[in-house]
């Protein structure tokens, strides 16, 4: 079992600030009331967080009936007898939900229990037909694992800090349908294509201290499972939802009453949730009272938490093995006999050798490879297909990889959003690059983020021998890097009309201009517009001669070799 989390960062440190009408600061999971800002003695104390995560499992069909599962279906359209609870159903375990239970199980480095068993849980909801439901809540299916994952941290959030939380177990169960409340008529609808649907509950120990940290592991989660492909993890459409245990205490005591928040459908409400819930809780026993063991939800309005139900009595869910389910054995290649069929079981280690790329590890290897900063490997890998087209762009053009993540996050990121479009829905390919990239490489050029300013040169160039000034070595081209208009060329292929960017440079006239007679018409303009700075090179001065260059670029619209401009303006100077 991974070791609790012990360690916190600056930002928790300071999680709780601004977040609260009184404006009160957390310190490592602890508040300072207002009266300690009043001089009076401060006590310090300990968010305690711990999560329930519901993921729906990707699969075709229920965990226990052959319904379809889909998303905003008309209502009570995918339901079979077994799901309305008709007597004379049973329940037939879904095998691709059990292969999807333990994938996660191992990508989350937990103990896959070769033996585990179902579980009545009873309750009486509206939207559960059958009175109960069918769960592992004493022998589940994985236990004893970890979730790594990164907290920014710092005044600017910028910075990195490796985190931990211990998974307790992973448990299959099945969902439950939905209430619809109908307040114009005061009556409540009940819609059971939900009801029996896949789910993995996912129990994380109370190692997290603040709303910060927890909406950061459930990130981390949710990307894992969609690169598992075991849970889309949409938590707008409920295939995500988090139940937070929330409690506090004072450094060296026990661990208070907890509160759970049910139904957070959203990593930001769920950190603006958990800490309104702990400002709450310190105010409380601030204040003298007692925290009750109840049931919140959160009201994303008005940022607070509301009692739903309280949890004082001891709720009797009169859990008993479920009778119509056998106990689930999953096998290795060690106890696999002979003369079972291997398609008719679950392997754990035919399992372990599908487990794709986790997302840790592609941070890692974009991070040694590519020589990028790890910040900008967490974009990457948290954009689904981002990586790919990174990886294709840089292939293709052989261009400097920590460009290309520039031009990933300052276009590429602001158009996709721009647009409401996904990575996979781009309408600009590496290879559309892959062409540009030799045009330019062909004329000794490169690609532009920002223009040089030619009255400000770079001090790194070598020195003319005549002017005595900075000059550009890679000037000389009929592409030169300063007029590539990078963002209109992006636009341009961003329509999608079948352009090459090479086509597009063409077409808008952004390369040079070659036309050697309008060029001296031009710098023959300049020149008898700046008698001045005409009169001081005549007399010597010729780094003023930067200045006309600049003059040249200006009416050119930058398309103006410098080269060819400078050896024009000496002669006609000389």
């Amino acid at each position: 079992m991974a070791p609790p989390l012990v360690s916190l960062c600056a930002w928790c440190q300071r999680a709780l600030t601004n977040r609260t009408a009184n404006r009160l600061t957390v310190v490592r999971g602890s508040a300072r009331s207002a009266a300690a800002r009043d001089g009076r003695s401060k006590s310090k104390w300990m968010g305690v967080v711990g999560l329930e995560v519901h993921a729906q499992l990707c699969s075709n069909s229920k965990l226990f009936s052959g319904s379809r599962v889909q998303f905003s279906a008309p209502p009570n359209s995918l339901v079979s007898f077994l799901d309305a609870s008709l007597p004379g159903t049973l329940p037939v375990l879904n095998k691709h939900c059990v292969e999807a239970a333990v994938m996660t199980g191992l990508a989350l480095n937990c103990t896959i229990n070769k033996k585990s068993k179902f579980d009545r849980k009873h309750y009486f909801y509206a939207d559960l037909p059958v009175g109960y439901q069918i769960t592992q809540q004493r022998c589940p299916v994985a236990i004893n694992g970890s979730l790594a994952y990164s907290l920014y941290v710092g005044r600017n959030r910028n910075h990195l800090v490796p985190k931990l939380v211990r998974i307790r177990q992973i448990q299959l169960e099945q969902d439950s349908g939905k209430s619809l409340h109908d307040d114009a008529r005061t009556q409540t609808l009940i819609d059971l294509n939900r009801a029996g649907v896949g789910l993995m509950e996912i129990v994380m120990e109370p190692d997290m201290c603040c709303g910060d940290e927890a909406a950061a592991a459930v990130r981390e989660l949710q990307l894992i499972l969609q690169t598992l492909g075991t849970c889309h993890g949409n938590m707008a459409e409920g295939q995500l939802r988090v139940d937070a245990n929330v409690s506090v205490h004072q450094r060296g005591e026990p661990y208070g009453v907890r509160a759970e928040v049910k139904n957070i459908n959203s990593a930001r409400f769920l950190a603006r949730a958990i800490d309104y819930e702990i400002q709450r809780q310190i105010d409380i026993l601030e204040n003298g009272g007692k925290i009750l063991n109840e049931t919140r939800a959160f009201d994303y309005k008005t940022g607070q938490t509301i009692s739903m139900r309280d949890k004082e009595g001891k709720q009797d869910y009169r859990f008993m093995p479920e009778p119509n389910l056998p106990p689930l054995v999953i096998y290795d290649n060690e106890n696999l006999s002979t003369n079972v069929n291997p398609e008719q079981v679950v392997n754990i280690d035919h399992i372990r050798e599908l487990l794709p790329e986790l997302p840790n590890a592609k941070r890692k290897r974009l991070v040694e490879k590519y020589n990028i900063l790890a910040e900008h490997s967490f974009t990457l890998v948290n954009e689904d297909g981002l990586v790919q087209f990174f990886e294709t762009v840089v292939e293709q053009t052989e261009a400097n990889p920590r460009k290309v993540i520039g031009w990933i996050l300052n276009d590429f990121l602001a158009l996709l959003k721009q647009n409401n479009l996904r990575v996979n829905q781009r309408k600009v390919s590496g290879k559309s690059w892959e062409a540009f990239k030799r045009k330019i490489n062909a004329h000794n050029a490169t690609y532009p983020i920002k223009e040089q300013n030619l009255e400000s040169p770079d001090p790194k160039w070598p020195t003319d021998h005549k002017t005595k000034s900075p000059c550009d070595p890679r000037e000389s081209g009929k592409l030169n890097r300063k007029l590539i208009q990078y963002k209109e060329v992006f636009a341009e292929l961003w329509k999608g009309e079948g352009k090459s960017a090479v086509q597009i440079v063409e077409q808008k006239e952004l390369g040079l201009i070659q036309d050697h007679r309008k060029l001296e018409q031009i710098c023959q303009c300049v020149i008898e517009g700046h008698p001045a700075e005409v009169s001081e090179i005549q007399q010597g001065n010729w780094k003023v001669l930067n200045k006309l260059i600049g003059q040249v670029q200006r009416a050119t619209h930058g398309r103006a070799a410098p080269t060819l401009v400078k050896s024009i303006l000496e002669k006609k100077l000389s």
